[in-house]
């Protein structure tokens, strides 16, 4: 699958998606500072599927209506790398066919697609 790691998810995300197979662009490596806009723009541009823990990005697609490509948005009480990734795991086993052009929110216990 195609993926855009945003910067506030860090890039030990990103490496765990590369080892499995996975194509990732991450803003923390490749594009450090960019624009909310910006980072929707290449997700859009280059059919990637955004995974952010930046709740703003539910304000830009709900109410702005920005067009997007998929939004995984990671809402979690512990914000350490090992979780985000435990978490992803659980998401791609679960619910991979699904993901493409949706509005995901994850959190430890439950996942919402809308």
């Amino acid at each position: 699958m195609r993926f855009i790691v945003d910067e506030c998810t860090g890039p030990l995300v990103s490496r765990w998606l590369r080892e499995k197979g996975h194509d990732v662009f991450d803003i923390y490596e490749q594009a450090r500072g960019i624009s909310d806009e910006e980072v929707l723009e290449i997700a859009n541009r280059e059919k990637r599927i955004l995974i952010t823990n930046d709740k703003d990005f539910g304000e830009k697609i709900y109410r702005e209506r920005k067009v997007h490509s998929g939004v995984i948005l990671l809402r979690l009480k512990n914000e350490r790398a090992r979780n985000k990734i435990a978490v992803l795991e659980q998401l791609l086993s679960n619910y991979k066919a699904v993901l493409k052009g949706r509005f995901v929110v994850a959190d430890e216990k439950r996942v919402r697609i809308s």
